[in-house]
Order: structure tokens, then C-alpha cells, then sequence
């Protein structure tokens, strides 16, 4: 047998027997690993690939090179946090400082310490877990509800030409629509109650996730997808084989971009008839006079922000092990 028939040939293991390929799923599983590890190399490679002779570089992972990149200050987690907290020490410093030398009136700009026994005294009284709560579990619901739309039409309108001809000029158009001016319509439709505001909060969260997936997914290399259909991936099985992970941090970003929109809604939602909740708080504080608790729901409002998007990034970590994962396998 000539070489340019080894090809055809059956796969031979180590000690030189042949081994018969199994059909079915076994061919299938094949195909998802293979696509998967070209997926995976098409991410860390780029356009270029590595010719036969070439040497390949070690496949380092990017949380690996820039562990590397880093200084090494920023490496060590708890030398990290402590970074972190200089800037807003030094902020609470200069808040100190122009509230106590004049440049502002105790009713413009209360001390740090008047901030922390407003909420005190509204620990004591219960009412500080109550806003938050509420506040929470509206942010919570509606941003599941709408970054959810939102992954499931910015897919459809990303993978279907006719679909993004005929939606995406109005979703666009939609987009554009402020907040505050949802807020008659919604209680008109709906009515005061909870549902409007999850309502409003949901609308914060959709157009974020929406936009970003259907961006990204007009943007997956065909080369990609014809390798994964030659393989016989289609529909679903498709799109979380290989269009989702490809996807995947633009996805992150989005859901990010649609938590910070939907905490900017919250203040908005609790305008229509709320009575509880850091919206209100920060209204009735306003109406009453009480600068206090008003920098005080300020200050809780960007310390939830900043949870819930720490949340989220481990969310992120566990994604980006579990395709890594699938892509080895």
C-alpha cells in the first residue's frame, strides 16, 4: 500500500492493532470535541494558525498570561483588596474635610459620621433592612426577567437575518425611550403595585443583553460554525455547542451592563406610588430635608451595585471553567 493510502485506513492504537470507530454518538461526540478544541484555539490564536513544521507556543489561557503581566503586588487577593479601598477612603477624607471647613452647610453636605447615625437609627427601627430588601428582590426579579428576554430575542435577531430586518429598527427605536417616560404609561397599564415596577426594572435590564448578544453573534466566524455543521450540530444543539461559548464574555458584559441599568431603573420604578424601598428613601428624604438619609440611600444604592455585580463576576469564573472544561474534553 502506497502512503497516500493511509488515510483511508483504519485508526491504529499503540501496540498496532486496528480499532473500529463506533457510529451514532460516538462520531457526535467527536465532532463536538473537535469543534470545541477549534473553538478554542480559533480564541486564543486568532486567524493564524500554526503550520506543520512550525513549533506551536505553549496554549496559555488569557487569565494565565495576565496573571503573568501583572505586577506582583496585584497578584496577592488580599494586597488587592486593600488597593481597592484607598480611593474611597480618600473620598470619605475629602467629604470630612468639606463638611467641616465651611465649603458646605451642614444641610448641603452632612458629615460622614451624621450619614452613619441616620442609618443607625434607621437599623434600630427596622426600616433599613425593609428598603433594602424590597429594593433588592425588585432589582433581583426584574433583571432576571428582562436580561432573559433579552438573551433569548438578541439570539433570535442574531441569528436570523429576516428577524433582525423586521425587529431591529424598532427594538433600536425603543431603546432610545428614557426611563421616566415609561413610568406614566406603565401605571396607566398596569397600576400601582409591585408588578409595574418589576416591569420598569425589567425594561433597564433588556436592551443591555439584547444588544450585546446580537452584536456578538453576527460576529462568530462562519469558518466556525460550516466546521460544527459539518460535524452535524444544528439548532440548539449549535447554539450552546458553539455559538454560545463563542459569545460567552460578550454575554458577561452584557449582563453586567444590564445589572448596573436595572439598579438605575430602580429609582425610577419606586417613584410610581412606592412606599418603601431605597427609591423612596431617597425621595422622601428630599421632600423632608433629611440630606442624611438621602446620601445615605446613595451610598447603599452603589454599595448593592457593587455586590451584585461581585456576584455576577463569580458567575463569570464559574462559566469560563466549565467551557474550558467542555473544550478539553
Amino acid at each position: 500500500m502506497s502512503t497516500h493510502d493511509t488515510s483511508s485506513a483504519a485508526p491504529r492504537s499503540s501496540d498496532g492493532a486496528s480499532r473500529e470507530t463506533p457510529s451514532g454518538t460516538s462520531s457526535e461526540a467527536a465532532g463536538v470535541t473537535a469543534v470545541a478544541t477549534l473553538s478554542d484555539d480559533d480564541g486564543r490564536h486568532g486567524a493564524g494558525a500554526v503550520a506543520p513544521g512550525d513549533v506551536a507556543a505553549p496554549s496559555d489561557t488569557p487569565a494565565a498570561a495576565d496573571s503573568r503581566t501583572r505586577p506582583s503586588a496585584l497578584r496577592n487577593p488580599w494586597a488587592l483588596g486593600l488597593i481597592g479601598i484607598v480611593l474611597p477612603v480618600l473620598l470619605v477624607l475629602v467629604w470630612h474635610t468639606l463638611s467641616t471647613n465651611g465649603t458646605f452647610s451642614p444641610v448641603q453636605l452632612p458629615q460622614p459620621s451624621a450619614v452613619l447615625a441616620a442609618g443607625w437609627e434607621l437599623l434600630r427601627s427596622g426600616d433599613l433592612w425593609l428598603h433594602v430588601g424590597i429594593s433588592t428582590q425588585r432589582v433581583i426579579v426584574g433583571f432576571l426577567i428582562g436580561s432573559g428576554l433579552g438573551l433569548l430575542l438578541g439570539a433570535w435577531l442574531g441569528l436570523s437575518p429576516w428577524a433582525r430586518a423586521i425587529g431591529s429598527p424598532t427594538i433600536g427605536a425603543l431603546r432610545a425611550v428614557p426611563s421616566l417616560a415609561w413610568v406614566p404609561l406603565l401605571l396607566l397599564w398596569i397600576g400601582i403595585g409591585e408588578n409595574s415596577k418589576v416591569t420598569l426594572v425589567a425594561i433597564g435590564a433588556f436592551f443591555p443583553v439584547y444588544t450585546t448578544v446580537s452584536a456578538a453573534l453576527r460576529h462568530v466566524d462562519r469558518h466556525l460554525i460550516e466546521a460544527a455543521r459539518s460535524f452535524g450540530l444544528r439548532g440548539v444543539k449549535l447554539f450552546t455547542t458553539v455559538q454560545l461559548p463563542a459569545v460567552l464574555p460578550s454575554v458577561i458584559s452584557g449582563l453586567r451592563l444590564a445589572l448596573a441599568q436595572a439598579w438605575l431603573f430602580l429609582v425610577a420604578a419606586e417613584l410610581l406610588g412606592s412606599s418603601m424601598g431605597l427609591g423612596f428613601l431617597l425621595t422622601d428624604s428630599q421632600n423632608n430635608g433629611r440630606t442624611d438619609r438621602l446620601l445615605l440611600a446613595i451610598v447603599l444604592l452603589a454599595v448593592l451595585g457593587k455586590l451584585t455585580d461581585a456576584l455576577l463576576g463569580v458567575f463569570e469564573r464559574w462559566t469560563q471553567r466549565r467551557w474550558s472544561v467542555a473544550g478539553a474534553r
